[in-house]
């Protein structure tokens, strides 16, 4: 058995429609789980099973919204019915409003707090809180799980400008701590990843212009990260199944494995 072998593990990777859920979801199925897609866009949906399917990988697609703790039991009934009870969460699904963002015509003191409010839904509340109450249990009592929060570069420092979503990612690293000190004894491991810059749809008109060309503020990021690029989404998927892995990662809980191209190891 390889170190990194996920055969008989059932993943359930919410926010998997996405680009770095996407990648995650199909590099472990690549090492053998049987993936459960879940997200809100079917169509995203099933071209992720395709996707994985096609190079004989097993998942299956389940609608779910994040945000809501009956679809998230009926979700969690219905992967456990199709695929067998899931062993591995993965949380993928997040996002920011441009609403909480501060720029000259919106200084920190306007932010609207409905706006404020969804970004921290977004990411804690549907990006951990509810999901790890639907899923957690369920694995302490078996004995066995794996559950992996994305956090963020600005989990650590915080950027400019995005201060909710920030502040939202600093709450998931300390909620994944907290949540890997309770379940520590279970069998049940809580890690986080922290990406670096990875363009997707949620930041990709902060860093490009609209002619293609790289925005100034990505060009400030290249400035501060040492591989002077972007991440590749694939370039993720590597530290999920790490974690994944009941082998590999048996003694690891309360890490965060940072994904950054060295951004958090350069300051000037």
């Amino acid at each position: 058995m390889s170190l990194f072998d996920l055969t008989d593990e059932v993943a359930v990777v919410i926010g998997a429609t996405g680009a770095l859920g996407g990648a995650c979801a199909v590099t472990m199925a690549e090492a053998g789980a049987k993936i459960g897609v879940v997200g809100r866009n079917a169509e995203r949906g099933e071209a992720r099973v395709q996707e994985i399917t096609e190079t004989g990988g097993t998942a299956q697609f389940f609608s779910c919204d994040a945000m809501n703790p009956d679809s998230l039991k009926a979700c969690h009934e219905a992967v456990t019915e199709a695929l067998g009870p899931p062993s591995v969460l993965l949380n993928a699904a997040g996002g920011n409003d441009p609403d909480a963002t501060v720029t000259p015509e919106m200084p920190f003191e306007n932010i609207p707090l409905p706006a404020w409010a969804k970004v921290f839904d977004l990411n804690l509340v549907g990006g951990l809180l509810l999901p790890c109450q639907e899923f957690g249990p369920a694995m302490c009592k078996r004995g066995k799980g794996s559950i992996i929060n994305i956090a963020s570069v600005t989990s650590h420092l915080p950027l400019s400008k995005v201060i909710a979503y920030s502040a939202s990612k600093a709450a998931v690293l300390s909620a994944t701590q907290f949540l890997a000190r309770e379940w520590a004894t279970t069998g049940v491991r809580v890690n986080s990843i922290t990406p670096g810059f990875f363009p997707a749809e949620q930041n990709k008109k902060l860093l490009y212009n609209e002619d293609g060309t790289p925005s100034d503020r990505a060009k400030a990021i290249f400035g501060h990260t040492p591989m002077n690029r972007f991440g590749d989404p694939s370039e993720l998927a590597g530290a999920a199944v790490y974690l994944a892995s009941e082998k590999a990662a048996s003694f690891v809980t309360g890490s965060d494995i940072v994904v950054d191209g060295g951004f958090l190891s350069q300051t000037i």
